[in-house]
């Protein structure tokens, strides 16, 4: 028995959770390279006995999603600096990106040492932390909220289709 239905409602809810995080990713400043805009995925699988939403994106997305606690700047979060720092060649690569630079005693910008910024960047970040950005959490919330109804009326359609088709059989 084909889900029809209810996938199509999964598929609704898959596809409000990303247009919104990517929104919201946006509107934060949050899409330097654009990789967490654009891997930000989703997936409604239907198996023989369930249908399931599945979500992705890189690793590092979690962490602008929940924040981070730095070693003196802490926020509400499973995450933490301790004694390690974020990597510095992403860092670094960020900046380069963004074409910030250092500049000597006289003004003049230096040529590029990225990984002199990139490791002062890490060690800010080490310090204060990341704020959470909730881009994805907010979404998923508001989506998740609407479900149940929709789904309950989705899969009650489901039943009935499998009812008729039961029965002309």
């Amino acid at each position: 028995m084909r889900l029809e239905n209810t996938q199509k409602v999964l598929e609704a809810f898959k596809n409000f959770v990303i247009q919104q995080s990517r929104s919201r990713l946006t509107k934060a400043g949050k899409k330097a390279t654009g990789d967490l805009y654009n891997q930000l995925e989703g997936q409604v699988k239907e198996m023989n006995n369930s249908i399931s939403v599945k979500f992705d994106m890189p690793y590092y997305g979690m962490f602008q999603d929940k924040g981070v606690s730095g070693t003196k700047q802490k926020y509400n979060t499973p995450f933490s600096y301790g004694s390690k720092m974020p990597p510095i060649k992403a860092l670094a690569d960020w900046a380069k990106l963004k074409n910030i630079r250092l500049r000597d005693s006289k003004g003049k910008y230096t040529k590029g040492n990225y990984n002199t910024i990139g490791f002062l960047f890490a060690r800010s970040i080490q310090k204060k932390g990341i704020k959470p950005s909730l881009f994805f959490t907010k979404p998923f919330e508001q989506g998740f909220e609407k479900l149940p109804k929709e789904l309950i009326e989705a899969f009650g359609l489901d039943i009935e289709d499998f009812f008729d088709y039961t029965l002309k059989k």
